[in-house]
C-alpha cells in the first residue's frame, strides 16, 4: 500500500526557500575557447534528475561555436555545430557524469567568449508531493529560471551587438579619415602640378 505524505506547513517553508534561492543556484559562466581547442564541463545526475544548459557565443570570430552535451556512457544527447545561441535539456536516464563542451576546434586562428547557464532540477517522486501550493510554487521556480536565462541572454546579445556598433564607428571613422586624406593630397597634387605648369609656360 502506497503511502503519502501529509502537508505540513514545514514543507510549504522549505518549498518557498526554495522558491528565493533558486536563482542563486543557477550557474552563470563565462568562458573564453581557444581557437582549435575545446572546454568541457560536467554535472553528476541521478536517474530522472533534469539540466539544461544555455549559452550565447558573447565575441570572437564569426560568434559561432560547436557544443554538445553526452551521457555517462558517451552517447550524444544534444548536439548543435557552428552556432552562436543555444538551449539543451535532458532528463537523465541513467545515473553518472553527464558531459557537455564547447569546440572551436574550426577556427585555427580565433578565440571565442562563451556565456552559458546551467540549472537543473532533483527528481522527486510525485508522492513527495500533496500539496497544490507546493506544486505551484515549483512551476513557479522554473519560470524564474527560465525568465534568468532569458535575461542573461538579453544582456549578451546586447553586449555583442554594442561591440559591433562600436567596431562599425571605427571602421567608419578611420575609413573618414583615410578619404579626407587622400582628398587632400590630390588636391594639392593638383596645385602642385597646375602651378609648375604655368611656370612652365612663362618660361616659353
Amino acid at each position: 500500500m502506497t503511502m503519502r505524505r501529509s502537508y505540513t506547513p514545514t514543507l510549504s517553508v522549505m518549498w518557498l526557500a526554495a522558491l528565493f534561492v533558486l536563482p542563486l543556484l543557477v550557474s552563470g559562466h563565462m568562458v573564453e575557447v581557444p581557437a582549435s581547442k575545446k572546454e568541457c564541463f560536467f554535472e553528476d545526475l541521478h536517474v530522472n534528475d533534469k539540466m539544461t544548459v544555455t549559452y550565447q557565443v558573447g565575441g570572437g570570430g564569426h560568434l559561432d561555436i560547436d557544443f554538445w552535451l553526452a551521457d555517462p556512457g558517451g552517447l550524444a544527447l544534444g548536439k548543435h555545430i557552428k552556432q552562436s545561441t543555444g538551449t539543451v535539456s535532458i532528463t537523465a536516464e541513467r545515473d553518472g557524469r553527464y558531459e557537455y563542451c564547447f569546440s572551436n576546434q574550426m577556427s585555427t586562428v580565433v578565440d571565442k567568449m562563451v556565456s552559458f547557464n546551467v540549472h537543473g532540477v532533483i527528481y522527486v517522486d510525485d508522492e513527495d508531493i500533496v500539496s497544490p501550493i507546493e506544486r505551484e510554487i515549483r512551476q513557479l521556480s522554473h519560470g524564474l529560471a527560465a525568465v534568468k536565462d532569458e535575461q542573461e541572454y538579453i544582456v549578451v546579445r546586447e553586449r555583442t551587438h554594442r561591440n559591433t556598433a562600436e567596431s562599425t564607428n571605427d571602421r567608419v571613422k578611420w575609413w573618414s579619415i583615410l578619404q579626407a586624406g587622400v582628398l587632400f593630397s590630390v588636391v594639392a597634387w593638383q596645385v602642385y602640378y597646375l602651378k609648375s605648369f604655368f611656370e612652365v609656360k612663362r618660361a616659353f
